[in-house]
């Protein structure tokens, strides 16, 4: 069995597919790429035909999407190495699982991109920061939390216990947190609860340190 996985270390996506394959046990060896690289015909054909990251090939099958790979890892190898359970074998458990990760990708991510791109990206850029554009961005990502605050009440985990769901949450949030915004996760005590569960976990803090990722902001 060879595991191949193209990608970046600073991408949250890249890193979202780390933690799947190390929470399951699996080897692996990754392939770093550039920005040319992933733009290239080669990799467009065999990688990812709009030119993302990160993409894996496993023994010959190839896919790409961050969660698509993250659902196949799973059903394939989920119990096989480690006993770590990501998605419930039992039906409900395994719907609420992918509620939340709808609920990620519907209204989470969307808001904290926005945050991310003032506070990170245009600041590396060496650009001004827009106040308003990010006083809107925090407006956004606090309604969002505030909802998050009513869901977790009485709960570690999203759904109850750790999932998928929850380790989709972790990079960008992580970063959003390491940017100066941690605020608008602690001051909601669920919410602040939920973080310290999962950013604490032993394979998230060793990807921070190995991809020294608390340098990047």
């Amino acid at each position: 069995m060879t595991i191949k996985l193209y990608g970046h270390p600073a991408s949250s996506f890249t890193l979202v597919s780390f933690f799947i394959l190390k929470e399951l046990g699996l080897s692996y060896e990754f392939i770093q790429t550039t920005t040319e690289q992933i733009k290239s015909p080669e990799y467009l054909a065999n990688n990812h035909p709009f030119g993302k990251i990160p993409s894996l090939n496993d023994d010959g099958f190839q896919i790409y999407e961050a969660r698509a790979i993250a659902r196949y890892l799973i059903n394939k190898y989920q119990g096989t190495i480690t006993s770590t359970v990501l998605i419930p074998s039992d039906v409900q458990k395994a719907a609420l699982v992918e509620q939340f990760i709808s609920v990620e990708t519907s209204y989470y991510i969307e808001p904290l991109i926005k945050l991310l791109t003032q506070v990170m990206v245009i600041n590396r850029q060496g650009k001004e920061l827009d106040p308003k554009l990010v006083n809107e961005a925090r407006e956004e990502v606090e309604k969002v939390l505030n909802v998050y605050d009513k869901l977790l009440e009485g709960k570690d985990y999203l759904t109850g216990e750790f999932s998928l769901a929850d380790i989709l949450h972790i990079p960008l949030t992580f970063y959003a947190i390491n940017a100066g915004e941690g605020d608008l996760w602690n001051k909601r005590s669920n919410v602040s609860r939920w973080w310290k569960n999962i950013s604490e976990r032993e394979i998230w803090k060793n990807l921070v340190t190995e991809h020294k990722l608390e340098n990047i902001k």
